[in-house]
């Protein structure tokens, strides 16, 4: 597995550390939830089980990423984020989050990822600005990344097909100044 060097970030109750192989099994053990994989842009009907091999590869695609981090709580994998399309020019980048396990769903894990990676995007990584896109009717999402201090920023009307059904796309930005603190 590749050697990034990327710094543990402690939250009161989340942990984001780098992938390691012992990740895979935890990773086959959570499944794919058809619910949480529409969340992504899945069509939950064409969901299929995950297989040893996809849970491999996914820990491997996570190490891979020189600013991508699992989450964890309890010693529990919950799931990923990751900062990612940085351009330094503009000192912006995107941020993208999957949690993986149902019972973390609207435990607040999310919103203390993000905000943990949005402290070290803004601060050691010297970034002015983040990015994200979520889809409309993932509106737990939404709120989580609101109380972070993401900002809706506009609409991509019809940008997602899940299924048989059009869906749009909510672009949310956060700069430093948006950064809300720990509540």
């Amino acid at each position: 597995m590749p050697e990034h060097n990327k710094p543990i970030l402690q939250g009161p109750r989340v942990t984001l550390r780098d992938a390691i192989p012992e990740d895979a099994q935890a990773r086959f053990d959570l499944g794919n939830a058809p619910e949480i994989q529409a969340m992504f842009g899945a069509d939950p009907k064409q969901v299929r089980p995950i297989t040893m091999d996809s849970a491999q590869s996914w820990v491997q695609s996570q190490a891979s990423e020189p600013h991508a981090w699992i989450i964890e709580a309890d010693g529990q994998l919950l799931g990923a984020l990751r900062i990612h399309s940085i351009n330094h020019a503009d000192s912006r980048a995107n941020i993208a989050i999957g949690i993986l396990n149902p019972n973390a769903l609207g435990k607040g894990y999310g919103t203390e990822a993000m905000r943990l990676v949005a402290e070290h995007a803004f601060g050691a990584m010297g970034l002015h600005r983040l990015s994200c896109r979520v889809l409309a009717f993932n509106e737990r999402a939404i709120a989580s990344y609101k109380k972070v201090g993401f900002v809706e920023e506009g609409r991509e009307r019809e940008s997602a097909c899940i299924g048989k059904a059009w869906e749009d796309d909510v672009i949310m930005g956060l700069l430093p100044s948006d950064l809300t603190e720990t509540s």
